[in-house]
């Protein structure tokens, strides 16, 4: 502690000093804080998007798209129906994609199966893909979150 009649100086240069560590772990401890608690990821809400038009896609092959923030997958089946998901495993959230070969959906992380309804048929996904509905409408294809 400050002696009571120290000098103006001296107690001017201790509360500089104080100050300065004080600066300085504030320094260190700020970012790490910041790391720790990210700020709120704010992405907009989409409840329907234009996946393509139905001649982007062929029978029997998938494509990819954005749906808000995250990925989607329109798939053409065999049988000519269209069906769409979110593209993120169950697992890990990789992104999915369709595997005409298979006629399956496929997680490449951790092979990852899912039928074409988004049921989980092999590998670690712990849960179904969540289903989107799909509409045509002026020769495009509507994408919309399931009811």
């Amino acid at each position: 502690m400050l002696e009571p009649n120290a000098p103006p100086r001296r107690k001017f240069l201790n509360n500089l000093l104080t100050a300065g560590i004080g600066g300085f772990v504030l320094a260190l401890i700020y970012p790490v804080a910041r790391y720790l608690n990210p700020p709120a990821e704010t992405a907009p809400d989409v409840s329907s998007v234009i996946a393509g038009k139905p001649a982007d896609v062929p029978v029997n092959s998938g494509k990819i798209f954005k749906f808000g923030a995250k990925p989607g997958l329109l798939v053409h089946t065999a049988d000519g129906e269209f069906k769409a998901f979110i593209a993120e495993c169950t697992h890990l959230d990789c992104t999915v994609q369709y595997r005409p070969d298979m006629k399956l959906i496929w997680c490449a992380c951790h092979n990852g199966k899912y039928n074409l309804n988004g049921a989980n048929i092999a590998g670690p996904p712990p849960r179904p893909l969540t289903p989107l509905t799909v509409n045509i409408k002026d020769d495009q294809i509507f994408v919309s979150q399931s009811a």
